[in-house]
Parts: structure tokens; sequence; C-alpha cells
């Protein structure tokens, strides 16, 4: 049994106390600054003014000294898709590194697909999300322990949700597309009373697939209701179940260190048979108290449940001796179960002339993981080998109908607790602190059911954050930043491997540091706002194995990410609209064990851009057009596999009134062959090709 963390006692105390989102917190506000918009004309620009993911707390953009990126899901799904990695597309620094097994990115050139929050609450199970039931997502990054805990080396990316507000409209959407896509959505919206406001999101969505045999479909229902209890008391209750079922698709190989030149639509599974099936559900209670005009409680509880099952035939490698494609075979069936409970106070102060909004949190977390896995059984074990396939005409009839036999069954149990300070400080009218600190514990436990072991390992740390923000003009905000953060073992999928080389050796977590300086401004009457940002992110003790010993585990590494980020959003003029940005950044391997040293992050570009500018009157026709730019990367950490750079062309237009909004996107105009991401150099993710997507959508 597990030891009792040092903060249990206070658990039952924090479970009987209920609170609101952090984005219910009250406003930090530079002088002089106003972060009230016009709600009608906020409506259409891609900006945000406003966030909570950096601070946990309301805060003005231009208050917070470190980066933070902001995407509006409308200006995704516009286009058809519906997926984290196309959302994030295009930010500076951001790359996508999924396949159709599950979300995952990279920040900053470091993996962050375990950096999942939603509405601040951590999301780290391994699915496809759903972008229908959120409202924007943001990116912050850097280093961000000091809040969230353990991992966001790079940064994390957080989903707000759509929740209820008096008043609002109601909407129903159609849509339909190329490769058969096909979809309707309704977000309904319902005010009983005074004091509650109901909301529900729910539809359907089927689609094929320019890649042969492959087709998807996917449900979401999403109800949600806001409870004004008291003046003071305020209670939001919400549930979301999503499926999504579809075949995987795990891309194709590279040869002689390229993509392998076939056509765009070859697939190397087995899609007669091949499947994934994800069933995601999440509870969550969320009780704002305001004890006075200047303190709040906030209480969060969250409960999420995650069903998967998938049956996949996947490249391997490429075998030039006879051209063809090995390939592996494996079954999963995965369980997974995730509770927080989180109580924060907030409260404004002044002490000597100094103003004050500072921050207190407990976090207490208990997670657990079951993933059953089976494979085809090797020839010396009675079994078969999976057939092989050609590289250009792959037979995929040429199915495995051996013998699996079962690789893994483990159950991980992990028990966090973390408690954090944070203090917005107002110096005077041009100088603002923020200072944080928070303390972890972390432990997990893993039982090979198999082999009949456990294991346990445990972690303790701290992690600061120190910024400082010097406002000389009403218009442009200088800032500087410096923060640390901690990956402990077995807090990234969620468990350790019981008996594993280097389990009883150079366990502690992995630390990662980062140095930001940049400026915030506002043109344009504060309609259009720019980040200019320069940072070095260092993991500074990286795991290795010792080239010596295989079974002794190091911490000597060091992986380093400098970069320089500029984005904009906003308006600029009358009904003209712009977002995008540029990113360039040196992500590489400094110090290594095993022969990497020096090669660069894989699926890392050293430069990314976009550019998108709208024109969108209040009501009539409206259109837009954009780019999107990604630099060369590398399919693989052992750099032998390079992914050519690409640009994609997007457009849409529209006409729009007070109840209808009719609009055809066509992506990727230009029709270019690129690739999007890889997961191996056996394992590269084509671009989608020129698409149509025409949708309509009726307010009420």
């Amino acid at each position: 049994m597990p030891a009792p963390s040092r903060l249990a006692p206070i658990t039952l105390s924090i479970s009987c106390l209920l609170a609101a989102s952090p984005t219910s917190a009250a406003t930090t506000t530079l002088p002089e600054l106003s972060v009230t918009a016009d709600s009608e004309r906020d409506k259409d620009s891609p900006r945000v003014r406003e966030v909570s993911t950096a601070t946990r707390t309301a805060t003005a953009v231009r208050a917070v000294p470190q980066a933070v990126d902001t995407v509006k899901t409308s200006q995704v799904l516009d286009y058809g898709s519906n997926t984290l990695g196309k959302a994030l597309e295009g930010i500076p620094n951001v790359s996508s590194g999924a396949d159709t097994r599950f979300d995952s990115v990279r920040i900053r050139g470091f993996e962050a697909g375990n950096d999942f929050y939603l509405d601040g609450v951590r999301d780290d199970s391994q699915y496809i999300r759903d972008l229908h039931s959120i409202e924007r997502v943001d990116v912050l990054k850097g280093p961000a322990a000091v809040l969230y805990g353990r991992g966001g080396q790079g940064g994390i990316v957080n989903r707000i949700s759509k929740a209820p507000e008096a008043g609002r409209r109601s909407t129903l959407e159609a849509r339909a597309g190329s490769e058969d896509l096909r979809s309707l959505y309704a977000d309904l919206s319902a005010d009983p009373s005074d004091t509650v406001s109901l909301r529900l999101n729910m539809g359907n969505q089927d689609n094929n697939s320019f890649r042969d045999g492959v087709d998807g479909s996917r449900q979401l229902f999403a109800p949600s209701v806001s409870w004004q209890v008291t003046p003071a008391l305020n209670w939001l209750v919400q549930y979301e179940y999503s499926r999504f079922n579809r075949t995987p698709d795990r891309g194709i190989p590279g040869v002689d260190g390229r993509p392998a030149n076939v056509s765009r639509s070859t697939t190397y599974g087995d899609t007669q048979r091949d499947f994934i099936d994800d069933r995601a559900q999440s509870l969550r209670s969320r009780l704002n108290y305001e004890l006075n005009d200047a303190w709040q409680l906030r209480h969060t509880l969250s409960l999420f449940k995650l069903d998967s099952e998938f049956d996949n035939t996947y490249p391997t490698a490429y075998n030039p001796s006879n051209g063809t494609v090995t390939r592996q075979r494996w079954q999963q069936d995965l369980n997974t179960r995730n509770l927080f409970n989180t109580l924060e106070a907030e409260g404004t102060f002044d002490t000597l002339g100094l103003g004050h909004t500072l921050l207190l949190g407990l976090e207490f977390g208990s997670q657990r993981r079951d993933p059953t896995l089976y494979t085809a059984a090797a020839a010396n074990a009675g079994g078969r080998p999976v057939p092989p396939v050609d590289l250009y005409d792959p037979d995929r009839s040429r199915q495995h109908n051996g013998r699996m036999v079962m690789s893994s069954n483990n159950h991980t149990v992990v028990q966090s607790r973390g408690l954090y300070l944070q203090d917005q400080l107002r110096l005077n009218d041009q100088w603002q602190l923020l200072a944080g600190v928070r303390f972890d514990e972390f432990d997990v436990q893993t039982t090979n059911k198999v082999r009949s072991l456990s294991e346990k390992q445990s972690s303790r740390t701290t992690s600061p954050r120190i910024g400082v923000v010097y406002t000389p003009w009403q218009d442009h905000s200088f800032y500087a930043s410096w923060s640390k953060t901690f990956s402990p073992v077995g807090g990234g999928l969620i468990g350790i491997t019981p008996g594993a080389p280097g389990n009883s050796n150079e366990t502690a977590p992995e630390l990662t540091r980062q140095k930001e300086v940049g400026v915030k401004s506002d043109w344009f009457d504060q309609r259009l706002t720019t980040t200019l940002a320069v940072y070095e992110l260092e993991l500074y003790n990286r795991r290795t194995r010792d080239p010596l010993d295989p079974e002794v585990t190091l911490l000597s590494g060091l992986q380093r990410s400098r970069g320089i980020e500029l984005t904009a959003m906003g308006n600029v003029v009358g009904n003209w609209y712009v977002r995008g940005g540029v990113g360039l950044q040196d992500a590489t391997i400094v110090k290594d064990s095993n022969g990497q040293q020096g090669n660069r992050i894989n699926d890392v570009a050293k430069r990314n851009a976009s550019l998108f500018v709208t024109w969108k009157p209040e009501l009539g026709w409206y259109a837009e057009t954009g780019l999107t730019l990604v630099g060369q990367r590398y399919a693989d950490n052992q750099n032998t596999t390079v992914l050519p750079g690409y640009g994609r062309w997007d457009a849409l237009a529209g006409y729009r009134t007070q109840e209808w909004d009719v609009r055809a996107a066509l992506s990727n105009i230009a029709d270019r062959t690129y690739y999007s991401s890889a997961t191996s150099a056996a394992q590269i993710q084509v671009g989608d090709p020129r698409s149509l997507v025409v949708t309509g959508t009726y307010s009420f």
C-alpha cells in the first residue's frame, strides 16, 4: 500500500467545497489598459484579450510574462477539420506529431503529448479529442509545472469548453464535403429561469478518406448547466460523451532517406479488419463562491474515463532487398480513469501601496491505467509472421490470421498531490511582478500481471516561476521570465515497467528550465495585438542509457531549444482581420550517450509560419485566405529520414444574415503533396489533398 501523503488529511475538507472555473476569477489589468471589449466586434476577431491558462486567474494577455497563443475552434471547423493537430497548425514553433491513434504535439521542440488540459484540468489520456464542444484552444509556451504540476516541458495545451451563457442563441449546423464528409451538429441554449442557464452540444460526423480503405465516424453529447445558487455562489456542471470509431492509418515508410515515392492514397494496414474505437466520458463540477468583493473560493471536481480498443496492422520498415514493407500487428484494450480535485483561493489586496492578486491552490489526483496488449506470436512460439506487402502495390487482403499472444497486462495507479502559491504584484503604474512556487508529490505503482511483478517510484520536487512586466508606454509591455518544470519517472504515459533495467538507478525527475524575454504590443487603437518572444529552453538532465552498460540509466543528457516567435492577431482596419505568426527555432540533442548528440529533434522544423487575412462585415458576404508554411523536418531522432518543407494555401467565402450563415472552404488549393507529421521513419503521415467543405448554420 502506498504511504499516506502528508497532505492527505486535507482531502476530505477539499471535497466538501465547491467552486467555479478559473475563468470566473477577478480580472487583473494593467493600468490604463482596457480589457473590456465590444462583444460584437470581438466575435469576429481572432484574438482573445484575457486568458486564465497562464496564471489560473483571468488576466489580460499583456500582463502575462510568457507567450500564450490562442486559436478559436471555429477557424478550424470551417475548413472541415475536427482535430487538435489541425487546430494548432501554423502556430509559431508548434508542430503536430499525431497519427490516427491519439493527439500529440511538440511545443518549442519538446514533446507535449501528455500535456493536454480541459478547462485547466489534466487530460492526459491517449485518444483523439473532439473540438465541437470547445470554444477555443490556448497554448501556453514554456514550463508550466508551477501551476499544473508534472510535464509541460515545452508548454501545455488547454481546451476551453463551451459553457452556458444567459441569453445566448442556439445554432444548428450541417456540413458536407470531399471524401463523403457529412455532419450535423447542434449547439442549443435555454434559460429556464433567471438563475439557470442550459447548453447542449451534440452531433454526428461520418467521413471517408483520400487514403485507401480509411474511414471514420464520430458522435458527441455534451450537456451543461450553470446555476446561480445565490448572488455569491455559482455552480457549473458539465458532462461530455464522445466516441470516435475509425480505421487506423499509420502512414507510409521512408525510403532512401525520404518519404516513399508512392501514391498518397497508398495504405499498408489491414483496412478490412483494423479499427480504433475510443469512448471518452468526462464529468466536471465547478463552483465559485465569492466571500466578498476581494476574495473567492473555487473548487473543481473532475472525473474522466476512457475505454479504447484497437486492432492495428502497420508498417515497420522498408526492405530494399525485395521491395516490400514489413508489418506488425497489435491489439489493445485500454481503460483509464482520472479523478482530480482542486481547491483554490484567490484574493486582491494592497500592502504598503502595492497591489496583490494572490492565488493559493491544492490539487489531489488519482489516476488508473489498465492496458492489455497482444501481438502476433513469433514463429518459434508457434506463430507466423505478419505478411509483408509490396511498396508500390500493397495487397491489403494479405491478412495475418496467426496466433496472437499477450504482450503485457499492466495495472498502474498514480497518486499526486500539489500545493501552489502565486502572487501577481503591481509595483506601480509601469511595473508588475509575477512570482509563484509549487510543491509536488508524485507516486506511481505498476503491477505486471503477466510476470506477477510490482514496482513503485516516488518523486518530490519544487517548481518555481518568476516574471516581470514593464509598461513604459500604454500600448507596449516588455517582459522577462524564468521558470522550471519536472517530468518524473512514470509521469508521461502513466506507468513504469516493473523489473526493467535502470529502475534502480538515476530515477530522479528530468528537469527543464526556460529563460524568455519579449514585448507585447497593441496597435490601431488596441484592435491588433502582437507578441515578440525570444527564449532558451533546456532539458538539462535528460535520461539516457550508459553506452558501457545498457542496464544503467544516466541523467547526463541535454536537449536544448532556442528560438524567436512573432504573432499578430486582431482587427487591422474596418472589416479586415489578420491572424498568424512566424517561428524560428533550433531544437537539438546537445549531449547524449547513444550516438544522437548533435541531432535535431524529430518532427520539429527550424521555421514555420502562417498568415490568414479575413474580410468580414457584420452581415452579407465575407471571405478569407491564408498560407501555412512548414520547413524541413526529420521523421526520427536518428535523423535518417527527411520530411520536405511545404506550403499550403487555403481559402473560404460565405454569406450571412441574422439567422443564416452559409460558407464554402477550399483547403490545399494548389493540391500539393506534403507530409504533416511522423511518429518514426516507417510511419509518415500524408497531408490532405485539395478538399471542399460546405457548411450551413441556422441561428435562432
